[in-house]
């Protein structure tokens, strides 16, 4: 299995891991690691693998394993490999990464503003979207939902998590938002990212968060999509 490092420490920029195995495609697995992967519309990070005399390796992404309980670090084309045993440095591309847990934020407390269900969505580093079941009347204007999203960014909501049990969850199922996409389950237990203590926003989430919503900085809503009878598609962006 892989540790996932990025859930103790979102903030992690780097960390020393021990490489398990090369797969058949070429995939770097660690023990631990700082990268997220693929997983809930956030993209998996970018950086580099330190190796004593090979110097650095690129990572273009992170991905999990077919299974799951490996983390998987796709080299770069043509990279040379390091090898089972060898010890590597961990690098992300911090300013990746850190737009993407701003985003990744912002997207939770559109889910505070916007009380439906999800139906999908997608996180960039620069644009990102929720996708709701709403009909068209009961959604509000751009500039309305924009001042909402400013607003609680601007209160610098404290930005949190806990574990609760599967049966914890199961027997709460409205803290579960997203109709296409189901919390992982079968561990036994479950992340929960709360902000505001929970009385701004509380679901399951495995992603990366900034500490607090005054770090997400300024943002706008750029488009309002009708995507299907009742599909709303919201896209925003950082202001600046």
């Amino acid at each position: 299995m892989t540790d996932k490092a990025f859930l103790e420490d979102a903030y992690m920029h780097k960390c020393e891991a021990r490489v398990i195995e090369i797969n058949d495609r070429g995939g770097i697995v660690l023990d631990r690691t700082n990268f997220y992967a693929t997983s809930g519309g956030q993209p998996g990070d970018m950086g580099a693998l330190e190796v004593e005399g090979l110097g650095e390796i690129p990572i273009a992404t992170a991905v999990y394993g077919d299974d799951r309980t490996q983390i998987v670090h796709v080299p770069a084309e043509g990279s040379i490999l390091p090898g089972p045993g060898d010890t590597v440095l961990c690098k992300l591309n911090w300013d990746q990464r850190h737009r993407h847990m701003r985003m990744h934020t912002c997207l939770h407390l559109l889910c505070s503003v916007l009380h439906f269900p999800v139906t999908g969505g997608s996180i960039g580093a620069d644009t990102s979207r929720l996708d709701f079941d709403i009909a068209e009347a009961g959604l509000a204007d751009k500039e309305q939902i924009t001042d909402q999203l400013n607003r609680l960014i601007m209160e610098d909501h404290r930005v949190t998590d806990r574990w609760i049990t599967d049966e914890e969850l199961l027997a709460q199922p409205d803290l579960v938002r997203t109709m296409a996409v189901k919390p992982p389950m079968g561990s036994g237990r479950v992340r929960l990212v709360e902000i505001g203590g929970g009385d701004v926003d509380l679901q399951p989430c495995g992603g990366t968060h900034v500490g607090s919503t005054a770090e997400i900085g300024a943002v706008i809503v750029q488009k309002i999509e009708k995507k299907g009878r009742q599909n709303r598609r919201v896209r925003i962006a950082f202001a600046a």
